[in-house]
């Protein structure tokens, strides 16, 4: 009872302030569903019954692009308002107006090179020469970090907004405030702040994993060299004893666990949730955050920061960062942040991703993980520890995974949003009792949300063998 009045709560908080958009698809149709409405603006309301009583007339029927800019195709629509609707001479008659057309980078920044366009709204533009006239304008240009961080070096950019700019000192005026170098008031995160931070989250653990409600065997132990053998060199499972009564009953441990059969394996197929899995999500978030010191110590941090403004706002961002829907294959919206790192996937017949200890468990407790050696071990004495590990689950090998063992579900959270909020794309430098954990996060450059705010892509703690053979690898979602 006490769960779902914090989080009608939560909700209620989130909620002031929007008025009737509450309950209606003004400005918000074709936008991800988001349990903070009354109802929703998007295809899957259809199946799922919970659209806004206006949705039909405001996204279906309507012929015009109010409320309707940058929307999928949709074969039902009368007319269209996407970037493509010029191209096919299907677009509404306002589009111009309403979406500032093909000649206005107005919710098109960062969007791919098309040829039929007039002009264009990505990082390259200024190079051609072919930039909307009001691209500085919407899309800040290229002196400012908007909708480009962690982007590639181009030399023929005023400025620069990946991890070296600081290094020679040629960072856009903005890059500490949009890609998450610091506050807005431009204030950076040092890594001694991110140390004494982590060491405050690692003491305020108290769901982590005790020696009596946690036993491993890590048996074989592998050079780096022999990573990619394929050779099961261990007997036996990599958990010998699991108190699931004991760690399994805790709210934060049983929300991650809801989450874990919500997605299937493979790229290149669609994500879908049902309204439950979604509420699920919701209910992830206001445990790990809202409900244990180590949540709201983080929120607390990044306050102090000014970078959000009310625990709802940092909730909703880190429910977009975490669980927002992009493409990593065939053009589906088959990942997330959270799919990648926590519950693993497989990809061109491979494991990618997959860092959680919980799922490891889980798989290997209904016969689908078969634990082969480590390659990597902590200097960790109790829990959390860390191992980089060599597996195959259910026909798929990963040559190196890596996994924080024995920790709550909240810890690894919040490890994991620290780096990538405050180190976004780079090596995170932590210290738990004392010893350095490296995590390293990457950013999914491809699509974005908000107002040009990047999804995670991958994230984990890093070996030695990663700090060495990837400080800067661009496509992470391929093996880590």
């Amino acid at each position: 009872m006490k769960i779902i009045l914090l989080l009608s709560l939560g909700v209620t908080l989130f909620s002031q302030g929007l008025g009737n958009t509450l309950d209606s698809c003004q400005g918000r149709c074709g936008n991800w569903a988001n349990s903070a409405y009354s109802c929703q603006c998007n295809p899957p309301c259809e199946r799922n019954r919970d659209c806004c009583s206006d949705y039909y007339n405001l996204c279906k029927g309507s012929t015009s692009c109010k409320g309707r800019c940058g929307e999928k195709y949709n074969s039902q629509n009368q007319c269209h308002c996407n970037t493509k609707c010029s191209q096919y001479n299907n677009c509404c008659s306002d589009y111009s107006q309403q979406c500032g057309g093909s000649t206005s980078c107005k919710g098109r920044c960062g969007e791919k090179y098309n040829s039929q366009n007039q002009c264009h709204c990505n990082t390259k533009c200024s190079q051609y020469n072919n930039c909307c006239s009001d691209y500085s304008q919407q899309c800040g240009g290229s002196t400012s970090c908007k909708g480009r961080c962690g982007e590639q070096y181009n030399s023929q950019n005023q400025c620069h907004c990946n991890t070296k700019c600081s290094q020679y000192n040629n960072c856009c005026s903005d890059y500490s405030q949009q890609c998450g170098g610091g506050s807005g008031g431009g204030e950076p995160i040092t890594d001694s702040e991110l140390k004494a931070l982590s060491e405050l989250l690692y003491s305020l653990d108290s769901n982590k994993a005790s020696p009596s409600e946690l036993v491993i065997d890590k048996q074989a132990r592998v050079s780096d060299s022999q990573t990619s053998s394929k050779k099961d060199l261990s007997l036996k499972p990599l958990f010998s004893f699991l108190d699931e009564s004991s760690l399994f009953s805790k709210p934060t441990f049983a929300a991650f666990l809801a989450l874990l059969d919500n997605y299937q394996r493979y790229t290149g197929q669609s994500e879908k949730f049902s309204s439950a899995q979604l509420k699920e999500q919701d209910t992830f978030l206001q445990e790990v955050i809202s409900n244990t010191e180590i949540g709201r110590e983080l929120y607390t941090f990044f306050h102090s920061k000014g970078l959000y403004s009310s625990e709802a706002e940092f909730i909703y961002d880190l429910k977009m960062m975490w669980f927002g829907l992009y493409s990593r294959s065939n053009n589906a919206k088959d990942s997330s942040g959270f799919e990648h790192i926590f519950a693993g996937e497989v990809k061109k017949g491979k494991v990618s991703g997959f860092h959680s200890w919980i799922q490891f468990y889980r798989l290997e407790k209904n016969g689908l993980m078969n634990y082969y050696s480590h390659s990597f071990d902590g200097p960790w004495t109790s829990f959390p520890d860390m191992l980089g590990m060599q597996f195959n689950w259910d026909g798929y090998f990963k040559q190196v995974g890596s996994a924080i063992i024995g920790s709550s579900p909240e810890f690894d959270f919040a490890l994991y949003s620290l780096c990538y909020i405050a180190r976004p794309g780079r090596q995170c430098f932590l210290s738990l009792g004392g010893q350095t954990l490296v995590i390293q996060t990457y950013t999914w450059d491809n699509s974005y949300y908000g107002d040009g705010k990047k999804f995670i892509a991958s994230g984990f703690p890093a070996t030695p063998r990663a700090l060495l053979q990837h400080p800067f690898l661009l496509n992470p979602e391929e093996e880590l």
